[in-house]
């Protein structure tokens, strides 16, 4: 019986997994190429944000190293406001000298505190940088 129990619990909280993952948001190149951007030593890719959440304005790019500690990077917002089904583009500039320790640029959905959707989930989407 117990057996039993744990493979329901699980289907179920496999089932509500897929279905919360229609809500989250998109950013695209999934692999940004880095190129020289016009300043020196500073090299630059465009990512582009689609929000699909309803429950969600605002996201915060980061990036990372593949260990997911924070690289210095510049972006003309730090958090971007994005209303829902909307789609907006930015650029990400990281100096040369951090190029090769880059691996990631994220966005992460940013949960409003007074939200009333005790249930509210953050969303990360990573985008993994293809250095050549």
């Amino acid at each position: 019986m117990m057996n039993l129990c744990t493979v329901w619990l699980a289907t179920v909280l496999v089932l509500v997994g897929i279905g919360d993952s229609a809500h989250a948001h998109d950013m695209t190149p999934t692999y940004p190429k880095l190129v020289q951007s016009h300043l020196d030593g500073v090299v630059k890719t465009t990512m582009s944000i689609f929000n699909k959440r309803q429950d969600v304005q605002h996201y915060e790019i980061k990036v990372f190293d593949k260990d997911f500690q924070s690289i210095p990077f510049v972006t003309s917002q730090g958090i971007i406001r994005l209303d829902y089904l909307s789609k907006t583009t930015f650029d990400v500039y990281i100096r040369k000298a951090d190029v090769s320790r880059a691996t990631y640029i994220c966005s992460l959905s940013k949960l409003q505190r007074d939200s009333n959707v005790r249930t509210a989930v953050s969303s990360r989407i990573c985008s993994k940088i293809k250095n050549e």
